[in-house]
């Protein structure tokens, strides 16, 4: 079979080898965890408790009334320490119930097991998997309970389960494949007979040929379900890449996939889907990756949210080598880190340590008008103008050229000759636009009183 791919891209060194056949490990219980109440695009949660009051593992501890969020649970069982700023892996600071173990582990009294959950209406499978803080596990954290919602007028008409992971470094994904593939078909099943939908599909890349044998294997006997082979590019694992290359259309500019009939779900979102309804559970826990050249050694390893990276370190071993770079996630999309005082939280697919000789500065210098930003951006762009406006913070004429539909995946910097850092002048333009926007509602708002 033909792999399937889309224009534009690239082929960064994969550098998987370091994990990529080591089975999931279970890291213990933390003593302490750090639960951020901001894990999810959306709204922030209010914290349900106080210093001082006592919670078991998968209580209910942050919630939100806004229709675009998702709660947040205790992780381990014990008492709150404080609720009080902490730092985020994101940037800043954020507000945090810090929470310590009492080492019983203890669950909290209302999940149990509902071997039922398949008799389940389509409004009560939403607000499970909203009351349960599921939300996307690919790494932009959307709260599924709303992707689970499109409006009455879209039709969906075809479900694809996200098994790409085309970031270097991370095998997170490909090992939930290999070891956690019934719990990710049932997931899906979950949310086709949710949508009304006929039609499901696992795609993978085919450098993960072990799982396209496996997956194969066992969807024989479910007549509405496909394996799809796509060609292992990067950024092959995003959402409309992956629409574009699996059926061949495109999702309009500043829409979202339901506009054309799809509704697209990370592997890990499919098995916490399914956790939340048979098992009651919450989202308190995921797996990672731990690796790179400063790790000691590298693992995936199923880990509590708001374990800190530095307890995460020792337990793969400790650092090792000149360490130059922490980073929450893969080399192309992850964020830098500042420090290892720093809690995981639903959306880390996995912590990259770096040495110095994995990592150099280079000044950026002028552009040469190459045009290989534009030869490589999945989204149709032209990356190098948001090196030359954004030099000159000409935010206003970067937003006339699209930044808006950037992806911020990383492909224009990581070709530019120049070594202009275009992604992070687009970040950066998107965050002004954002704020002048809502500097002039405020103003329209108050003139208006």
């Amino acid at each position: 079979m033909k792999a399937l791919t889309f224009s534009g891209g690239v082929h960064p060194s994969g550098e998987k080898e370091l994990t990529c056949n080591q089975d999931v490990k279970v890291m213990p219980p933390p003593k302490m965890v750090v639960i951020p109440l901001l894990q999810h695009t959306g709204a922030s949660c209010e914290s349900l408790v106080q210093k001082g009051d006592k919670v078991k593992k998968g209580q209910k501890i942050g919630e939100s009334r806004a229709l675009i969020t998702a709660p947040v649970h205790a992780t381990i069982s014990g008492g709150v320490k404080e609720v009080r700023l902490y730092n985020h892996p994101l940037g800043n600071k954020g507000l945090a119930v810090i929470i310590e173990s009492d080492g019983f582990d203890q669950w909290a009294d209302d999940i149990k097991r509902d071997d039922n959950f398949f008799r389940l209406l389509p409004q009560e499978i939403r607000d499970k998997v909203r009351d349960k803080g599921v939300v996307g596990l690919g790494g932009a954290a959307f709260p599924t309970s709303v992707k689970l919602t499109p409006p009455a007028d879209k039709e969906i008409n075809t479900i694809i389960i996200n098994g790409c992971e085309c970031e270097p470094y991370l095998t997170c994904d490909h090992r939930l494949l290999l070891e956690n593939y019934r719990e990710i078909i049932e997931g899906l099943k979950i949310i086709m007979r949710l949508l009304d939908v006929g039609k499901g599909i696992i795609a993978i890349e085919d450098n993960k040929l072990d799982a396209i044998k496996l997956l194969s294997a066992v969807i024989k006997m479910e007549p509405n379900i496909e394996v799809a082979i796509v060609k292992t590019k990067y950024p092959q694992g995003a959402e409309k890449q992956l629409i574009k290359a699996l059926l061949g259309c495109e999702v309009p500019a500043g829409k979202l996939p339901f506009e054309v009939g799809v509704v697209v779900d990370n592997v890990g979102t499919a098995v916490a889907i399914y956790e939340a309804l048979r098992d009651n559970k919450p989202l308190i826990e995921r797996i990672i990756t731990v690796t790179g050249s400063g790790i000691k050694e590298p693992q995936n390893i199923k880990v509590r949210i708001g374990t800190l990276f530095s307890d995460i370190v020792v337990f793969c071993g400790g650092l090792q080598g000149d360490i130059a770079k922490v980073i929450m996630g893969g080399p192309m999309m992850g964020i830098a880190q500042y420090t290892l005082d720093v809690p995981i939280i639903k959306g880390t697919s996995g912590i990259l340590v770096l040495t110095a000789q994995d990592t150099f500065a280079v000044p950026a210098g002028p552009c040469i008008r190459c045009a290989k930003c534009i030869e490589s951006c999945p989204m149709d762009l032209t990356p190098y103008l948001y090196g030359l406006y954004g030099r000159m913070q000409d935010y206003e004429s970067m937003g006339k050229y699209d930044v808006a539909d950037c992806i911020e995946c990383g492909v224009c910097a990581y070709g530019c000759p120049a070594k202009i850092p275009l992604v992070q002048y687009a970040k950066w333009s998107k965050m002004e636009i954002a704020q002048a926007k809502k500097k002039k509602i405020e103003k329209k708002d108050k003139d208006i009183k």
